[in-house]
């Protein structure tokens, strides 16, 4: 398996260096743990989703926490059968068979019950892509009522969905849509934006 993302973080600020430097450091727990790249596009994160899912929340949530309006993009990938294995993305989320729809539903809500609390308000929007599978509809279909009794479910929007509340509560949602909608060992993508702090009217 090998799982990851290609991310940037866009502080709306001159000061954009200065708050982009300040939240890198939100990563440090996490570097053992993953394979970081970064180049003047964006950076690389290559690790199993859960590792990869909090990282992402603490630099956003770090970025957030300057008070400016900030995005974060990401391109989510796992299983690319263009991409060879790699150990560091083992992960507890793929052994084994895929239980029923409804365990998986079940089981997803009872991560997001457990998610951290970061006190940043956030929105996100996401597609979920299932590739490669006949059936990839159900999975779709399966994680939109998931997401609909998530607690963070705002509306359905043209491509996509859009969430709303703390970071925590939207990455843990995030990492279940990721993980438990399409085969274990399968391709599945996500596109997703985040925001916070924006001046735009909700």
């Amino acid at each position: 398996m090998f799982s990851g993302a290609q991310i940037s973080l866009y502080p709306m600020t001159d000061d954009f260096v200065g708050v982009i430097m300040s939240a890198l450091s939100a990563l440090d727990p996490y570097r053992a743990r993953l394979r970081i790249e970064t180049d003047d596009v964006s950076t690389l994160l290559v690790g199993p989703p859960e590792i990869l899912f909090p990282a992402m929340r603490d630099l956003f949530a770090a970025g957030a926490r300057s008070g400016v309006h900030c995005t974060l993009s990401a391109a989510i990938s796992r299983g690319c059968p263009g991409e060879p294995d790699d150990a560091i993305c083992r992960s507890e989320h793929f052994s084994g068979p895929m239980p029923p729809m409804i365990e998986r539903q079940q089981a997803a809500h009872a991560a997001v019950a457990k998610a951290p609390l970061t006190d940043v308000f956030s929105v996100a929007q996401f597609s979920l892509y299932v590739m490669g599978q006949g059936n990839h509809m159900d999975e779709i279909y399966g994680c939109i009522d998931f997401l609909k009794n998530s607690g963070t479910f705002e509306k359905s929007k043209h491509f996509c969905t859009k969430l709303n509340g703390d970071a925590g509560a939207l990455f843990a949602v995030l990492e279940q849509a990721f993980c438990r909608f399409g085969p274990p060992e399968g391709h599945v993508t996500i596109d997703l934006t985040v925001s916070a702090n924006s001046p735009s009217a909700r």
